[in-house]
């Protein structure tokens, strides 16, 4: 009887201990998901605390503007020819960007805006807007994303092209861009004064329908290259009268006073123009001389690294007879 009795009761025990070792077994199972899933949870709270402070202050003219650290969806109002010669294609551009024939196979599917109609510029998502200083509807675009204005002009070309960089995560590309730039052009400068003497002299001109305007040294059209990169000197007139503006209008008349040993001149050059079938022009030693140097202007109208670099090809050419 003892015996039957016994038997019952170790079998009741031995359930008591598996059923306690199963529920151990759930509860650290339990355990060990809960804490899995608050790894999960932590890690997940990490990346978007990552996400959230993925950008950069920039130290812009007008104060710091937070901005993305590598933008991904740029509307360039202005500046746009800097952004594309760092291979960097923005969402929309202003119209004379667009009208590049330097930039035209790039921004095939850019949409072309304007700081007059906010509303398209926001449809276009962007995640940073540059503008220029006098863009309209300023306060606006900052509202849609993150802008950063320029003053044209108040940077020289190659500052202007290194904080470019900076805003695309690209500064030492910048950079190097600068300083094998600077070389080459003065390299080519020093070529060009051996060849033709150290005085030799170089006017810049942009010539309209029956209008002409003189350049300086920081007004596009390669005045950068030529003056400030190439180190070449241009006629003592043309350096007083276009030190207040950056460049000064003439008349045909007193044009030949402000020409130099050679001529560089912006113009459409799919139309005839009157001022260069004229006498006086004819009469103007540097183009009996044939020494004329051509730019289409809408390829020069910009002082970013692709149309300084296409300016120096053509100049290289135009005054030593040879190409990259």
């Amino acid at each position: 009887m003892k015996k039957r009795m016994i038997l019952p009761l170790i079998v009741i025990m031995l359930f008591t201990i598996i059923a306690s070792a199963c529920g151990n077994d759930a509860s650290n199972n339990a355990t060990s998901n809960s804490n899995q899933e608050t790894a999960a949870d932590t890690t997940s709270t990490g990346a978007a605390q990552e996400e959230t402070t993925d950008t950069i202050t920039y130290q812009s003219e007008t104060g710091p503007v937070e901005i993305p650290a590598k933008p991904e969806r740029i509307v360039a109002l202005s500046n746009g020819p800097n952004i594309l010669s760092m291979d960097v294609t923005p969402v929309g551009v202003d119209e004379w960007t667009a009208a590049n024939p330097l930039f035209q196979d790039k921004l095939k599917d850019v949409a072309i805006v304007t700081d007059s109609d906010p509303e398209s510029i926001a449809a276009l998502n962007p995640d940073l807007i540059i503008a220029g200083s006098t863009a309209k509807n300023l306060e606006q675009l900052a509202k849609i994303a993150p802008t950063i204005v320029y003053t044209w002009g108040k940077l020289d070309y190659l500052d202007q092209q290194l904080e470019i960089g900076k805003v695309l995560n690209k500064e030492a590309e910048a950079q190097a861009w600068i300083d094998d730039f600077t070389k080459r052009a003065e390299d080519i400068g020093n070529e060009i004064k051996a060849k033709y003497g150290d005085n030799v002299t170089v006017s810049t001109i942009e010539i309209f329908e029956k209008e002409v305007f003189v350049m300086g040294d920081h007004w596009a059209r390669g005045t950068e290259a030529l003056y400030q990169a190439m180190k070449l000197n241009m006629p003592e007139q043309v350096k007083n009268d276009t030190l207040q503006e950056g460049y000064h209008s003439l008349s045909l008349e007193v044009l030949p006073e402000y020409m130099g040993d050679f001529v560089v001149v912006s113009r459409d050059m799919t139309r005839d123009n009157e001022i260069m079938k004229s006498t006086i022009w004819s009469n103007i030693p540097a183009v009996q001389n044939k020494h004329v140097i051509e730019l289409e202007t809408k390829a020069v109208t910009y002082s970013d690294p692709t149309t300084l670099e296409y300016v120096l090809n053509i100049f290289k050419e135009a005054f030593l007879g040879e190409s990259k």
